[in-house]
């Protein structure tokens, strides 16, 4: 604080103890006229701390500022409000709404400073008056300890100067934020109006009074305000005579004290009233009402004598006309609060107490000095009975709030939780006292639960010491649930240290503090206040500190406990997780921003109940995660014998109990807390309860136990997740002794997750006994629902409806079916509370019952809650039956919807639930009509707060987006009007906003409600929900996510992979905006863009609605970009300015000279001969590798190739006069082998297993391989033991970087070893096991495809290399002193050079932006090597170039198909595939294989590498057939263009790359080919055709959506229809096209059923494209249609056509599978074989890997849709079978059991097939033939 007031130079705060000076105050006129206006003055007495105070800073919002006086002297100054003049540059444009954020931000940054500057006049003077040694702060940082020495001497001297008044005169008109006017209107024409301050944003205090708006700067203040006496004649006329008019004044409620009310002096009609607030205040805690307001005194009542009560600050409480019945019996125990707050922490801080209720509050509370302003809907009468519990919580945290958070303020932000948390924790003690310690510590127990699961490291710490702004809107609440809760806990460790009673002996002493103004400036910190803890307890609280305070997350305890007998002694084994570092311990940042704890350690307190009843308490030290603890036994007994005296005298008691015996009942009830409940004592109540008794067995395993129950944390000092293993007759035990309603409710939690019809009978009895707290019962009754299942048959529900019985009329019959009764309840009578919550709590427990298989509320549960509601009777009730009605009617719209998920997972609406039975639909309608009558009886009779018009809406919402009833916006339209109660409106926008709310009407009403409701809640609340809404939506299927489509990693390569790979890495959320802004509906929506904008612009604009309408735009519109700023840079003249030119990049040379060498050697020559003769080139020896060789002398003259020149994507080689040499003269080096290749991968390898590792990274299932096992952070303490050979996906990662794996069979093989050591350590079933099988599986799907891919890609490649080179030109060697990177060094040693050298390669750039490409022989790019062989290599002879290639007549065609044939024998013998994937190839150029994955990681850059140097465009005197094998992979290259062979090339391709193979490379081919005999005359055809497709027969719906989905394209409006010549103008279009189409007629084809298969649909499709670039020259407009729609059809023709199993196919498969692992003969198959763990390490020897199978594999690949037929699962299933009989033998127990196994499924499957065709012979039954097919 202390640097803000420097910064500001003056302060309104002055602390009299130390400075003794006149205290600075600030007084407030107002005149309020309720139309909306209101005016007058404040005057602000400020001290200024500076003689050099020039201008005064004050905030003020909103205000008109007429005049300003400083000392009575007139001053100048500027009055600036930056969020009232908002602009951006063009605000028609709805794209600039960044802009508008960047503003807004800039505008709170401005206001901060202060929006009113007031310059001090000349004539006032700033006058010392002394100096003051005391400082107005000390260090914010922290408080210092007592023992800091010299903690006052260090604090500077400040001078002090006289106070001055500034005075300012103002007024306001209808405020947007800060005052909120409540006024009657044509909806509201009863309204009472009234004004009020309201927290409508973090700065409403100065937006109606100019002030120093920070909560740290307090002073005295004084108030006037001025308003009209009487309100009733506003409407105009007299309201009668004074007594009328006297019933309702005018009241003004204010913080601080009234002094006076009196008349106005100079109009009648006018009151005044003063208040003095003598405290000191900050102004974010002054606030006031006015209206005709009823005034009730809370009196002092008869709790205390006549002599305190008359020091009893006096409490009043004020109402709204029409609500005094319900004002005394909501605030009444406030003064029972007063009187528990005051005796527990100290007197009240302030004078006097109010309360006053008013409309429209956006929160439920705001809280000020000595005043809380509360929401009307708080307010309850006599018969309320749910509501009580909310508003006595609220109210006395209100009165609460006076003793923390108003008189005592947080030091920093960062102390914030400490505030609350005291505040919600003395509430919390108030609430013990008022409702019980049973309500207390059920709550606490319950919001325990809540921090555990809201703590899992999504949320920060509840103190950030750091941290210097407020926490934020949605951390805030998990602040205040959690604050309370850490002082619960230190409380029980304070007052475990022995000297201490924990915080009831901190507190006094801190309210003490703030008393006698000891703690300074009444701000606490989160040190000073664990320094006076530790002052007087004498506890270090370091550690539970940096826990709990400073550090974030919860803990997870599992323990287990077992009883040595040997040593007498219970083992309990204690084992610790953090689940909120485990989800951060990779990411460093987020560790550091939210600082979760890794390890909790403390101490845990458990009791042992021990075998003779006592309970014994033994305190467990945790100071590790893992560790077992003895803890000793005391009972003598070794275990509870049941025939022991004590037990038979337990007997005794209860038979005398049972006899009458009052003393003995009493005594049995303390034991057990069932005891004495007649049903239960009885045998034919029994009976007719069903219930279940312990069987013998259980008997003999209970005498056998040697304690009753252990309770871990019994003292209730863990905020943690606690997860105890002990037998079920333990849990009953606890929760029939243990009087701790915590203990009860952790027994009842654990009894619901073991359901049997013991634990049925047990949850009952506790429901039946009154001796429970009401909501332990409560619990209990929701517990039944775990035993109402099936294998019980249904023993939960026969209980439930058994309890609810003893509300209706019995059954004639006692032996009636319950399940059949109809259920007709007696009058009711909720006198009994608790009676009245379990009812409530048997409603919601029977609607939650449900049927396994489908997930339905059985009918008869349905009729039961509807009967409820028909024969509902509340006419003798003396309380209101709202809240249970409501209760019934969520019940039966949770019982009319199943909860059985979709195929999918999500909601989708397409497909309507038609699948009813005719009662289901019955009851549903029985249900809408009761429903819809409570809604018309509460508009006549309305119940509190129009609770039960809230319910019928939620229960028709729920119908609605289940797909049960029509979702139809128009029912809820009513109901947002004005007029409707305010949560009812609430209600009604929630459900429209799960319809189609973006259509342009219904969005164009919602935002004239965002703009102009009178409401700000309902403001508020409609524009939040319009963004959330969206998300819901797309969850719900009403808006198509076109998301990412599943698997799109690994496609054929269509030349888009870098944007896969980008839209890969975004997230859900990105994907989800960027649908939504595509969507024509609602990112397009043209009532969005025109009035999004205004709406957040407009000065009346709401803050929270402006944020949330910026939100809105964010998401649907894409944002302009931002310009970049502009940077000006003036130097002063002086400075002398020097520019030296950059030097010219190597690029900037003109195209036709050749690039310019680094060299001091003669001009190089241009590399484009200066005529059209092609340039002779010499054809040097090969060599055995795939680089090109120059076989150079070994003299140091070595001639050396030509330096390269690269241009425009055409490798071009050094005409051979051209003598290149670098600086040094040295011959240029080879280029150098990547490091990941040195170990001999070659690049095709390298780039694949590159790509898996980055696709392994990224899988969602790899967390737990990403790094190296770590024994101690994994829990794996043995792995080493286990595992000789450790790998994982970074260890794989490094291994491939380094090029240490020779081929990617080397890589396979260390992943293989990663599953193979996960499912080595871990066992079946676990969830490491289950994620390597998961790895497993995703790596053999992509793994397989790329195999292919490379296998593919090396058989088009040609097994030796063809080098070519430019004849070698003598150049004489220069020694040099260093490597050059261009050329190759001298051979040494005939060393061949493998896959890793880069190969020469061709690339051709043809069209482009240049215009005609200019006919100029190209150069080829070549690279030295050494020779293999040490002998002398042949001559080159230098050639020229090939005449231009013949005519094809035919024949050469012919010719070709003759030579493959002959050279595929020979090649089937080294490489089958290799011709294979060639002449495949070659039949289709223009089509493209699956799975060419390599080709996703080539780029343009890498083609020198990937081409080879035989590939070319023009002909060569080679054979035929090796020119067009080796033409075929330039087509496929990536980056290049696809040529097909032309007829008759033209002269600039023919002569751009004269190349010529060389000899010894095709030596052996040319005499292989001359000397082949011919073969037959007759053309032979291909070796190997394309495979033939099978027709697949029509889906006449998949074709309908296709032609469907492509005429709603915008492109394809010209193929809607066939073509007119004359409509059309083209009237000679039938004499070009001879066979027309159109997607019209395409469309009436499928519906006449002129097609059979979809690929004559296919081809009538294709047939519009052709048709249309047939007849449209190319870039033409209709051609460019064409290709928009051919590419979306090419996409909707795959999905479909997809194979794979209908629904109806695979869900019989599923169940049949879900049969055969039910079989018990099926269990050898269920898993899959682990050779460890069997024993058989040589299984895999025998069966390969990848034919392995098992039932759990051949389920996944089922689920997944990996079959497309049914006979491929069959194949599976014969192939797990075969393996069976294989591996073990016919003859062995397997072997048998297989055959069963075969014999069953197969009976199964015949069963199934036999069934659907029984099905398709029914009349009206129409079977697809697929599926005829399949099941024949």
């Amino acid at each position: 604080m202390q640097r803000e007031q420097v910064r500001r130079g003056f302060t309104i705060y002055v602390f009299l103890t130390f400075c003794k000076l006149q205290s600075a105050h600030q007084s407030v006129v107002l005149e309020i006229d309720f139309s909306g206006n209101l005016w007058g003055y404040t005057e602000i007495t400020i001290t200024p701390t500076t003689k050099d105070l020039k201008t005064i800073h004050l905030h003020s919002r909103q205000c008109t500022i007429h005049s300003v006086t400083v000392a009575s002297h007139r001053a100048d100054f500027i009055h600036y409000d930056p969020l009232a003049n908002l602009s951006i540059a063009n605000p028609q444009d709805v794209h600039n709404h960044p802009d508008l954020k960047r503003k807004l931000y800039s505008a709170l940054a401005e206001g901060d400073e202060g929006e009113l500057s007031i310059a001090i006049p000349k004539e006032v003077s700033l006058k010392q008056t002394g100096s003051s040694a005391s400082g107005i702060d000390v260090s914010e940082a922290a408080t210092p300890e007592p023992q800091t020495p010299g903690a006052s001497m260090s604090q500077p001297i400040f001078p002090v100067l006289e106070s001055i008044t500034v005075k300012i005169d103002y007024s306001l008109r209808n405020p947007v934020d800060g005052l909120s006017f409540v006024l009657p209107t044509d909806a509201y024409p009863y309204r009472a109006p009234h004004v009020f301050t309201t927290p409508s944003s973090p700065d409403a205090a100065r937006c109606w009074v100019p002030c120093v708006d920070t909560l740290w700067e307090r002073c005295p203040w004084d108030f006037e305000f001025v308003v009209p006496r009487y309100l009733g004649d506003r409407d105009g006329g007299n309201m009668g005579d004074d007594d009328e008019e006297g019933e309702h004044p005018t009241v003004v409620v204010c913080s601080g004290e009234l002094v006076e009310q009196v008349a106005h002096p100079f109009n009648s009609n006018k009151s005044i009233f003063v208040f003095t607030q003598s405290a000191q205040t900050s102004v974010q805690h002054i606030g006031f009402a006015a209206g005709p307001f009823h005034v009730l005194q809370i009196s002092a009542g008869d709790t205390v004598g006549d002599d305190s009560s008359a020091r009893k600050p006096p409490m009043h409480a004020f109402c709204l006309p029409g609500r005094e019945s319900q004002l005394s019996t909501s605030v009444s125990f406030l003064r029972q609060a007063m009187m528990f707050y005051g005796t527990e922490f100290g007197s009240y801080p302030f004078a006097s107490h109010k309360l006053v209720f008013v409309d429209e509050l956006p929160t439920l509370r705001f809280d000020t000095s000595t005043l809380s302003i509360v929401s009307t809907d708080l307010l309850h009468g006599e018969d309320a009975i749910d509501q009580v519990y909310e508003t006595r919580q609220t109210l006395s945290h209100a009165l609460a709030c006076q003793w923390m958070g108003i008189n005592i303020l947080p030091k920093n932000w960062s102390d914030l939780w400490l505030v609350n948390g005291l505040g919600l924790y003395i509430t919390g003690l108030f609430v013990r006292k008022l409702f019980g310690n049973n309500e207390y510590r059920f709550r606490l127990k319950k919001d325990m639960e809540r921090v555990v699961e809201w703590d899992n490291g999504s949320m920060p710490p509840i103190c950030q010491p750091l941290l210097s702004d407020p926490p934020d809107s949605a951390v805030l609440p998990f602040i205040n649930l959690k604050s309370p809760l850490v002082l619960h806990i230190l409380d029980r460790r304070l007052g475990k240290s022995g000297t201490s009673l924990g915080l009831s002996r901190v507190l006094p002493k801190l309210f003490l503090t703030a008393t006698t103004q000891e703690l300074l400036y009444n701000q606490l910190s989160t040190h000073a206040f664990l320094r006076m803890c530790r002052k007087v307890s004498g506890v270090d609280l370091r550690s539970f500190a940096e826990q709990w305070i400073y550090g974030s997350g919860c803990p997870a305890f599992g323990f287990s406990a077992t009883f040595n007998r040997k040593k007498m002694a219970v083992e309990i084994t204690m084992r610790q997780d953090a689940p909120a570092f485990k989800a951060h311990e990779y990411d460093d940042i987020k560790r550091t921003i939210l600082k979760p704890v890794s390890f909790f350690e403390g101490q845990m307190t458990i009791r042992i109940h021990e075998a003779d009843g006592t309970p014994y308490e033994h305190v467990l030290d945790i100071r590790a995660p893992f560790k077992r603890y003895e803890v000793p036994f005391n009972t003598k007994y070794k275990r509870v014998r049941r025939n022991t005296k004590r037990y038979l005298a337990r007997q005794a008691a209860a038979q005398a109990a049972a006899d009458g015996d009052a003393e003995a009942a009493e005594a049995m009830g303390m034991v057990d807390m069932g005891f004495g409940l007649e049903i239960w004592e009885k045998e034919k109540e029994r009976e007719n309860w069903k219930v279940a008794d312990w069987t013998e067995e259980d008997e003999q395993h209970m005498s056998g136990a040697t304690y009753e129950w252990i309770r871990m944390d019994a003292d209730f000092e863990w905020i943690a997740a606690i997860a105890f293993d002990q037998p079920d007759f333990m849990w009953v035990s606890q929760l029939q002794r243990d009087r701790d309603v915590v203990a009860q409710l952790e027994a009842v939690n654990a009894l619901a997750k073991m359901p049997s019809a013991i634990i049925s009978s047990t949850l009952t009895k506790t429901v039946l006994v009154t001796n429970y707290f009401f909501r332990v019962r409560c619990e209990a009754a929701l517990a039944l629902v775990t035993c109402a299942v099936e294998p019980l048959k249904y023993l939960g529900l026969f209980h439930v409806f058994k309890l609810f019985l003893r509300y209706c009329y019995e059954p004639e019959d006692p032996q009636q079916d319950l399940f059949t009764h109809s259920y007709v309840p007696r009058p009711n009578d909720f006198s009994d509370f608790a009676e009245y919550f379990v009812r409530r709590a048997l409603v919601r427990a029977v609607s939650q019952i449900r049927f396994e298989n489908n997930g339905r509320c059985p009918n008869v549960v349905r009729q039961f809650l509807i009967d409820q509601l028909k024969y509902n009777d509340n006419t003798a009730n003396p309380f209101t039956d709202a809240f249970y009605i409501c209760t019934i009617i969520s019940s039966l719209a949770c019982a009319s919807v199943s909860i059985l998920p979709p195929e999918r997972g999500e909601l989708f609406p397409m497909e309507t639930q038609s699948n009813q039975s005719s009662e289901e639909a019955k009851l549903l309608k029985q249900a809408l009509e009761e429903v819809d009558r409570y809604r018309n009886m509460d508009r006549l009779i309305p119940s509190p707060h129009n609770v039960v018009t809230i319910a019928t809406l939620e229960f028709r919402l729920i119908l609605s987006v289940a797909n049960l009833i029509p979702n139809d916006p128009r029912v809820f339209f009513p109901l947002t009007r004005e007029g409707n109660y305010t949560q009812v409106r609430i209600a009604a926008f929630d459900a429209l906003f799960l319809t189609k709310w973006y259509t342009p009407k219904i969005m164009r009403y919602l935002l004239a409600v965002i703009a102009n409701d009178p409401s700000r809640v309902i403001r508020r609340h409609v524009a939040r929900n319009a963004c959330q809404s969206l998300a819901i939506l797309v969850t719900m299927g009403e808006l198509k996510n076109s998301g990412k489509e599943a698997d799109p990693l690994l496609i054929e390569e269509d030349g888009s992979l870098q944007e896969r790979v980008k839209e890969n890495k975004k997230s859900e959320v990105d994907l989800l905006i960027k649908a939504l802004r595509k969507d024509k509906e609602v990112g397009r929506n043209e009532v969005a863009r025109e009035f999004l904008l205004p709406i957040a612009l407009a000065s009346n604009a709401d803050q929270d609605v402006r944020w949330s309408i910026l939100k809105l735009a964010d998401i649907l519109i894409r944002g302009a970009e931002e310009a970049p700023p502009k940077l000006s840079i003036h130097l002063p003249p002086p400075t002398p300015i020097i520019e030296v030119p950059p030097p010219l990049p190597v690029l900037k040379v003109p195209p036709k000279p050749t690039r310019p060498l680094k060299s001091g050697g003669p001009p190089t020559r241009s590399p484009l001969p200066p005529s059209i003769v092609p340039a002779k080139i010499r054809l040097v020896p090969s060599v055995q590798t795939e680089a090109t060789a120059i076989t150079l002398p070994p003299t140091p003259d070595a001639e050396r190739p030509p330096p390269i020149t690269t241009k425009k994507g055409v490798a071009f080689a050094q005409p051979t006069g051209a003598k290149a040499k670098d600086k040094t003269g040295k011959p240029k080096e080879s280029r150098h082998v990547p490091k990941a290749q040195s170990g001999g991968m070659s690049l095709f390898d390298h780039k694949a297993s590159r790509n898996m590792i980055g696709r392994l990274k990224t899988h969602k299932h790899a967390t737990l391989f990403l790094q190296p096992v770590d024994p101690v952070r994994d829990h794996a303490p043995n792995y080493f033991e286990v595992i000789k050979n450790p790998m994982d996906i970074s260890t794989m990662g490094a291994k491939l970087e380094a090029g240490m794996y020779k081929d990617r069979f080397a890589f396979e093989a260390d992943f293989r070893l990663m599953i193979r050591n996960a499912k080595t350590y871990n066992a079946p079933n676990t969830f490491v096991y289950d994620e390597a099988v998961v790895m497993e599986t995703f790596w053999d799907k992509q793994w397989t495809r790329i195999n292919h891919t490379l296998e593919t890609k090396i058989a088009l490649q040609p097994k030796q290399a063809k080098p070519m080179a430019p004849p070698p030109v003598p150049i004489p060697a220069v020694p040099t002193a260093g490597p050059s990177k261009s050329a190759p060094p001298p051979p040494q040693a005939p060393t061949p050079i493998e896959d890793s050298t880069p190969r020469p390669s061709i690339k051709l750039k043809i069209g482009g932006p240049s215009t005609t490409p200019r006919p100029s022989p190209a150069e080829v790019v070549t690279k030295a090597a050494p020779p293999p062989k040490a002998k002398a290599p042949r001559k080159p002879k230098p050639i020229e170039l090939p005449p231009p290639p013949p005519l094809d007549d035919g024949s050469l065609d012919l010719l070709e198909e003759v030579i493959a044939m002959e050279k595929e024998s020979e090649a089937k013998r080294q490489r089958p595939s290799s011709a294979e994937s060639s002449k495949v190839t070659l039949s289709a150029p223009g089509k493209r294989k699956k799975g060419h994955l390599l080709d996703d990681f080539v780029d343009d850059d890498e083609i020198l590498a990937l081409a080879s140097p035989s590939k070319k465009l023009s002909k060569s005197p080679q054979p035929p057939a090796d020119r067009e094998r080796k033409e075929t992979p330039l087509a496929k290259t990536p980056g290049s263009i696809k040529i097909k062979r032309p007829t008759e090339p033209s002269p600039s391709v023919a002569t751009a790359i004269p190349l010529e193979t060389p000899r010894p490379s095709a030596k052996g081919k040319e005499k292989e080919l001359v000397h082949t005999p011919a073969p037959a005359p007759t053309p032979p055809k291909p070796p190997k055709k394309s495979p033939v497709v099978q027709a697949t027969p029509i889906n006449k719906t998949k074709c309908k959506e296709l032609v469907k989905n492509l005429l709603k394209l915008p492109e394809a409006a010209i193929f809607s229809r066939p073509v007119d010549p004359v409509l059309d103008g083209c009237p000679t279009y039938f004499d070009e096209i001879k066979d027309p189409m159109d997607f019209g007629t395409v469309s009436q084809r499928i519906n006449n059923n002129k097609y059979t298969t979809m690929e004559e649909v296919a081809k009538d499709i294709e047939l519009v494209f052709s048709n249309c670039r047939l007849f449209n020259p190319p870039t033409t407009y209709p051609v460019e249609c064409a290709d928009a729609v051919e590419k979306v059809y090419k996409k909707e023709w795959a999905k479909a056509t997809e194979r794979k199993l209908s629904w109806t196919d695979k869900r019989s498969l599923q169940s049949l599978m879900t049969n055969v692992v039910k079989e018990p003969i099926s269990f050898v198959f269920r898993e899959p074989v682990d050779p460890v763990l069997l024993g058989i390490p040589q299984y895999f020897e025998i069966i390969p890997r990848k034919d392995a199978r098992d039932l759990r594999t051949i389920r996944q690949k089922l689920d997944t849709d990996k079959y497309d037929s049914v006979e491929a699962w069959e194949a599976d299933m014969e192939l797990m079978i075969n393996n069976a009989i294989h591996f073990n033998g016919a003859d062995s127990e397997v072997g048998q059991i297989a055959v069963s196994v075969r014999n069953r499924y197969r009976d199964m499957l015949a069963q199934q097939g036999a069934k659907k065709r029984k099905d398709s012979e029914k009349p009206n039954g129409v079977q697809p033939v697929a599926k005829k097919v399949k099941l024949a």
